[in-house]
């Protein structure tokens, strides 16, 4: 498959405002999925009056998700619909009820299509005005068929498909523009996590989703039942994690040599030939970022990192993930080392020099099940595109300027 049009990345937080902090670390970075343009305002998520309102209003848009693919005009262009175009499947507000006259009607035989509050956008003038808020709603809908409305939602997908729209194939979209892609991840994030959390993780009772698609309870009573009172459940007397959205911390990281002059990249079996990342892996319990990046690497590869920077973090929504970006240095040439006989993730590690991860940079990159692009000469390394935080961690060290004015650890030990 050709590799598509690369979009921009996400322009930096307050980028035109100057402060100390960024005088002395320079601007910050903002990866793809991240920098979102909407104001989640996720503090009025249980404001069902606000809800109901950000529901109807004439500037809202809905991101339409089916089995978590998100509706889109071309690869690189998504369908923001509007509630006339889902109507049929939505036909009256979800939000005119409170949050309580909808656990008392809970009924766990009746399934509604899933609805997440995105945020608004106060780019939008003429949007919906709140408090002292004014701003376009934004929502995601799953309109994947359920046996209570598997009618209207096929209807909807066919009425969507007719008119020349289609749902994006592939597990991963990463073609859309920034503020969009931002969107999409938020949406995604939410649905899998509600389609994931049906049933209660306490006691195994079915769940019902509240705050727009933010929160999922365990109702007290249930319709379906005779008597409706249902068994005891702790989430409804104390704080618990099973009720909100869960985000995995996963490291990733840039491996630099003793002598700064080489990087250490890793390869899977599934991979394409010649095509290589940073190592990775899931953070522990009760374990710091730093401590997780020097386990990982060593578990993975066998080499034994020093110091350890926190770099950039990316939002992942494959399906819930914040990898925690970082760049890692080995303190001397033996504790540079690879034996691959601890965790048999990785087929290949191996250490490249900046010469060749700077021509990968140049020529090789693209996104896994891509061709590479045109001007890549067989053979040579091969790397993740740039909507990849592989890659802006990669940049960091060989042609971002990340070494400058840094004494190597080589150097420095002789001092």
């Amino acid at each position: 498959m050709p590799p598509p049009p690369q979009p921009d990345l996400p322009h930096p937080a307050h980028l035109d405002r100057d402060s100390a902090l960024g005088r002395k670390f320079g601007k910050e970075v903002t990866n793809y999925f991240g920098g979102s343009p909407l104001n989640r305002l996720s503090f009025l998520r249980d404001d069902y009056g606000f809800l109901a309102q950000a529901f109807a209003h004439p500037t809202t848009k809905f991101l339409v998700f089916k089995t978590l693919s998100p509706l889109i005009k071309s690869p690189t262009e998504i369908h923001y619909a509007t509630y006339d175009e889902i109507k049929t499947l939505v036909p009256s507000n979800p939000f005119e009820k409170s949050e309580k006259e909808t656990l008392e009607d809970f009924d766990s035989r009746i399934e509604t299509p899933q609805l997440v509050f995105l945020g608004i956008d106060e780019n939008v003038k003429d949007g919906l005005k709140f408090r002292h808020f004014c701003g376009a709603p934004h929502w995601a809908i799953d309109i994947t068929p359920k046996p209570t409305y598997e009618k209207e939602a096929n209807e909807l997908n066919e009425k969507f498909l007719a008119s020349g729209l289609k749902f994006s194939e592939g597990m991963r979209a990463m073609s859309f523009p920034a503020d969009v892609a931002a969107q999409y991840a938020q949406g995604r994030h939410y649905l899998d996590w509600n389609f994931r959390n049906t049933f209660c993780g306490t006691c195994g009772q079915r769940t019902l989703s509240v705050h727009a698609g933010g929160k999922r309870v365990c109702p007290p009573k249930d319709k379906a039942r005779d008597p409706p009172e249902r068994e005891p459940c702790s989430t409804r007397t104390t704080l618990s994690n099973l009720t909100f959205p869960r985000t995995d911390p996963t490291i990733i990281v840039a491996v630099l040599s003793h002598d700064s002059k080489r990087l250490l990249l890793g390869r899977q079996k599934r991979w394409p030939p010649y095509w290589f990342s940073t190592l990775a892996g899931f953070i522990e319990p009760a374990e710091s970022v730093e401590d997780a990046v020097r386990r990982e690497v060593w578990e993975e590869s066998g080499v034994i990192l020093s110091r350890v920077l926190i770099h950039s973090t990316q939002p992942w929504p494959y399906p819930a993930n914040l990898m925690i970006g970082a760049i890692g240095q080995v303190a001397s040439p033996e504790d540079e080392e690879i034996k691959l006989e601890h965790d048999p993730e990785l087929e290949m590690a191996k250490w490249f020099t900046l010469e060749e991860i700077q021509e990968a940079l140049k020529n090789g990159t693209s996104g896994l099940g891509e061709d590479a692009p045109k001007d890549y000469k067989e053979g040579n390394l091969r790397l993740p595109p740039p909507t990849a935080i592989a890659n802006q961690l990669i940049t960091a060290v060989v042609a971002g300027g990340f070494l400058e004015g840094v004494t190597p650890l080589a150097t420095a030990n002789k001092l």
